[in-house]
């Protein structure tokens, strides 16, 4: 294995939902581990100069843009952005997601197009950008999609949501499959709950939390807490890294409550 430290010396990241969360946690990874060029796209630019002014911090050179992820255009304009930036992009996380409610009968066709226009579309137009680039000089790069564990089923609230990331899973094995000779690697993490910002607001808007939610819900919990961002990261920045070796077309379940078990 090569000196963990310097893994990403190299490496010249794209991140989308970079300014916190899963993403900012796989910025700081990357950083710790070498990186020093970095490309954070989000919706928030005041959370973004944040994550801009921690990560320069630490040695980086960092670009936020600014990103709707419904606006094609802009997904495909990013990767070139960032080449423009610094010359070249070895690796794309797709972190950012919509994560609204609505059941079967309950979602609206905007809600249902919303939800896949962020989830599975941006992230589409988002390899695509990418996978254009690295054929072009030549192959090799990692690319990291964030799913969900709700892409195996999901809660009944979660139906369109769930719909979307089962799609991103499709399209992670068909990029992998595609390029796989090209040494393009496409992997994804399928976390359970997280302890997140969003996760926090989401809580909140949805479901009536209040102050003290979350040490509530870790309580019960098999291992006595929440998936952790930083925790996260380190499994994403090793599918980001040469360490990963051959492994493309992953979906790695990320969570303490087994897909397909049931209740003793």
């Amino acid at each position: 294995m090569s000196d963990r430290n310097q893994r990403h010396a190299d490496t010249v990241a794209v991140i989308t939902g970079g300014a916190q969360g899963v993403g900012l946690a796989i910025a700081r990874q990357l950083a710790a581990e070498g990186c020093r060029r970095l490309v954070l796209a989000g919706r928030d630019a005041a959370k973004g100069e944040t994550a801009v002014a921690e990560l320069s911090g630490l040695g980086c050179s960092v670009r936020f843009v600014p990103l709707d992820l419904q606006d094609t255009d802009a997904c495909l304009g990013l990767i070139d952005s960032a080449v423009a930036e610094f010359g070249t992009v070895t690796a794309l996380v797709n972190a950012a997601a919509l994560g609204a409610r609505g059941t079967l009968v309950d979602t609206s066709v905007e809600l249902w197009d919303q939800m896949f226009d962020t989830n599975a579309r941006a992230p589409f137009f988002l390899m695509q950008g990418f996978v254009r680039h690295r054929l072009a000089r030549g192959g090799g790069g990692h690319i990291v999609n964030i799913l969900s564990n709700c892409a195996h089923c999901g809660q009944s609230y979660l139906a369109p949501y769930s719909g979307s990331k089962g799609a991103l899973a499709t399209l992670t094995k068909n990029v992998a499959n595609a390029y796989r000779f090209d040494r393009i690697h496409c992997n994804a993490i399928l976390p359970g709950w997280m302890d997140t910002p969003g996760e926090d607001a989401t809580q909140r808007r949805f479901h009536g939390a209040t102050d003290g939610w979350l040490e509530r819900a870790e309580a019960g919990q098999p291992m006595g807490q929440l998936a952790k961002p930083h925790q996260l990261a380190k499994l994403a920045s090793y599918l980001l890294s040469d360490d990963a070796g051959v492994m493309t077309g992953a979906l790695i379940d990320y969570d303490q409550n087994i897909p397909g078990a049931y209740p003793e």
